[in-house]
């Protein structure tokens, strides 16, 4: 039997790398995302209809969402594996200097968009015994300045993904957090309002995780056996670690 992946955030970065390897290893996929000719153009490179199928829609509207799943082909319709991975980070200002509006767009895309999308296709997943793997952030963890809601979402990621894991023990559904370290992708860019000179800084001479990494990372947790479930997971660049804890001291 032929199984399916539906990824959510696939025009580039994680998601698009993921449906390629997934793909590569024998999976039917399902890809999502706002940019409809992207998706439209990774489908075309995957095979064409019979091997990937475009679902163009914004993760925060769930009345598309559920008219999106609802048109779902037969052969598309059982899913054995849900990738949340739909994400973005916005700014990183310090709390008291940042919009209010990027605070609820992360919150309506890496929280709300997430759990509708996942409930949505709870039936089909334990219908199929599937595997449901959540893109978290080492974020979720060790916080850093700028983080502030961007990484509280990633916690919520983190937390709700052991959640689903208890409420889903005698299903034989697997629930998988990925939390990346220092990445290299369009989600910078995007963080940045496309400042290139930010994203050049942040990676020159890291040697930081590429798309293809996590994705490699995914299709390992996908074949492992039935009775095996990796709950967490951090994958760091090896250049990446920790910092002493800052201390801001009184002048002299």
């Amino acid at each position: 039997m032929i199984r399916t992946a539906l990824i959510t955030g696939a025009t580039a970065g994680f998601g698009a790398a993921i449906a390629r390897r997934l793909v590569a290893d024998g999976w039917r996929i399902i890809i999502t995302g706002r940019r409809a000719e992207r998706l439209e153009a990774l489908a075309a490179e995957l095979g064409g209809a019979a091997i990937c199928h475009p679902l163009a829609f914004d993760i925060r509207d769930e009345e598309a969402l559920r008219t999106a799943l609802a048109s779902l082909p037969s052969d598309f319709s059982g899913i054995d594996m849900l990738v949340n991975n739909a994400g973005l980070a916005l700014g990183t200002a310090a709390a008291q200097h940042t919009k209010l509006e990027d605070w609820h767009t992360m919150i309506e895309t890496n929280i709300t968009g997430l759990v509708t999308i996942t409930r949505l296709l709870l039936d089909r997943l334990i219908e199929r015994r599937g595997l449901i793997v959540n893109m978290s952030s080492i974020a979720a963890n060790w916080p850093y300045p700028g983080g502030n809601v961007y990484a509280a979402t990633k916690a919520f990621v983190q937390q709700f993904s052991l959640g689903l894991r208890s409420d889903l023990q005698g299903t034989g559904v697997r629930v998988t957090a990925i939390g990346p370290g220092l990445s290299e992708s369009e989600f910078t860019l995007v963080r940045t309002a496309g400042n290139q000179d930010a994203y050049d800084k942040l990676y020159k001479g890291a040697d930081p995780l590429q798309p293809e990494d996590i994705a490699e990372t995914v299709t390992w947790v996908a074949a492992l056996p039935p009775h095996m479930n990796i709950n967490t997971l951090e994958v760091m660049p090896v250049s990446q670690s920790w910092s002493p804890f800052s201390i801001h001291r009184k002048p002299a």
